[in-house]
């Protein structure tokens, strides 16, 4: 039997009861330990791979390229779905559809598309500026007909960042005007209060929203897992926690090395749990599989 295809397994994910937590990977490894820990899916976000990949802030450095070469790495390295940054679809109507086929290609199960304007930031940062409601809602309809040409059901999560922006009355009306265009998935970023979120989730209410925990002092209040489920969210996603903590840790670990010490015991796995980590012992016994009973030659000639 054929495998199922990443955008159907998050499909089914959307379709099962109760909120799924996706914590934000930036590269391979990271989304590795995140299927490790036993979550359903992952998603990559655009914040923490411009910080990684470039080290730069999300300000619309990263581009195209460099962010589905990115999604491919981290698609080939696990088997849970994962929903892609698409950032702004990097350009109109007709860069969207390029964008989201892109993305299909590179094996993305969903793709998070908003409607700021070029270059863009992240939504939690001052002077978020959007596009015309027209546009907006224009390049959502031009990513379901790259989905509709492309034979692929990828995810479609619409996001607008008109909440700061314009006005929260805006966002409502941008998300409903998405619902109705085909996408998959809601999501307003940087809303302000439980008020607001509860508001957010009364719009097409057979639709999927997404909720964006920014750690360490977004605009977003952190609720409970159970909170947001109660609110109405379906999706909910961790954006910085693991770029965080890995920019601390490293500090820590320099710190300590620049004191001429090595990090301590407990703050890191030991070399044996990192080769199993990266995969040295599944090598090793593939290894096996292919191994022949003949010496290697040797590349010198007797006289």
């Amino acid at each position: 039997m054929a495998a199922e295809s990443p955008a159907k397994t998050l499909r089914r994910i959307l379709d099962s009861p109760g909120v799924h937590l996706g914590p934000a990977c930036f590269d391979a490894l990271s989304a590795k330990l995140i299927e490790r820990a036993g979550f359903q899916y992952c998603f990559t976000s655009g914040f923490s791979i411009s910080a990684a990949r470039l080290g730069l802030p999300d300000t619309g450095f990263i581009s195209y390229g460099e962010m589905v070469e990115q999604g491919q790495q981290i698609t080939q390295a696990v088997s849970i779905p994962v929903i892609g940054d698409g950032d702004n679809g990097y350009g109109n109507a007709m860069n969207v559809k390029r964008t989201v086929k892109g993305y299909i290609h590179a094996g993305i199960a969903g793709i998070i598309l908003e409607d700021q304007v070029s270059p863009k930031a992240c939504g939690h940062t001052r002077g978020r500026k959007v596009v015309s409601r027209e546009e907006a809602v224009m390049q959502i309809k031009a990513a379901v007909d790259a989905r509709r040409e492309s034979g692929s059901d990828i995810v479609i999560v619409a996001r607008t960042d008109s909440r700061q922006a314009v006005s929260l009355d805006e966002s409502l009306w941008r998300t409903k005007a998405f619902a109705d265009a085909g996408a998959d998935v809601l999501f307003i970023d940087a809303l302000a209060s439980k008020e607001e979120m509860e508001a957010f989730c009364k719009i097409s209410p057979h639709v999927p929203k997404m909720a964006n925990m920014l750690e360490g002092g977004g605009k977003t209040p952190i609720l409970t897992p159970h909170e947001l489920e109660v609110v109405g969210y379906k999706l909910v996603v961790y954006p910085l926690s693991l770029i965080g903590v890995s920019i601390k840790a490293m500090q820590e670990a320099l710190n300590a090395i620049k004191n001429g010490c090595i990090p301590s015991p407990g703050s890191m796995p030991s070399f044996e749990e990192i080769k199993e980590i990266v995969g040295f012992n599944s090598y090793y016994e593939e290894e096996k599989r292919y191994a022949v009973g003949t010496s290697p030659l040797s590349s010198q000639r007797e006289s």
